[in-house]
């Protein structure tokens, strides 16, 4: 099982895994701009996800998520877009839907979203 992430630390991976799906290379000015943070916020975090083993960097200042960081960004990316997409269909604008995902992805048990997981499934 892993050790739980901060809210904090989840968003910042999940930031670098959507810009590497999008930007050749991951710069922290790139997750500063995404984020609309200071670079300088972005820097400190950087360094404790690094200390924490989810990325790496280059002296050239490219970004990489190891396989933890990566295990977490994908698992926070499918709650984020699954539970975004759910509140959709319920009628919720777009808007608030992703917003409301973006908190929620974090503090939902995994039990709590394999269910809805599920149920959306047998929805389709």
């Amino acid at each position: 099982m892993r050790e739980r992430s901060n809210e904090s630390a989840e968003n910042y991976l999940e930031t670098i895994l959507i810009l590497s799906k999008r930007l050749p290379v991951v710069r922290s000015v790139d997750v500063a701009n995404e984020l609309d943070f200071k670079k300088s916020s972005v820097s400190i975090a950087m360094k404790n996800l690094r200390e924490k083993n989810h990325i790496t960097m280059t002296s050239a200042g490219y970004i990489y998520l190891t396989e933890s960081g990566k295990e977490i960004a994908e698992m926070i990316f499918e709650r984020h877009q699954l539970l975004s997409m759910g509140l959709e269909a319920l009628g919720v604008s777009k808007e608030i839907a992703d917003r409301d995902a973006c908190k929620i992805e974090h503090v939902i048990s995994k039990e709590s979203f394999d269910a809805i997981k599920n149920h959306m499934k047998k929805e389709q």
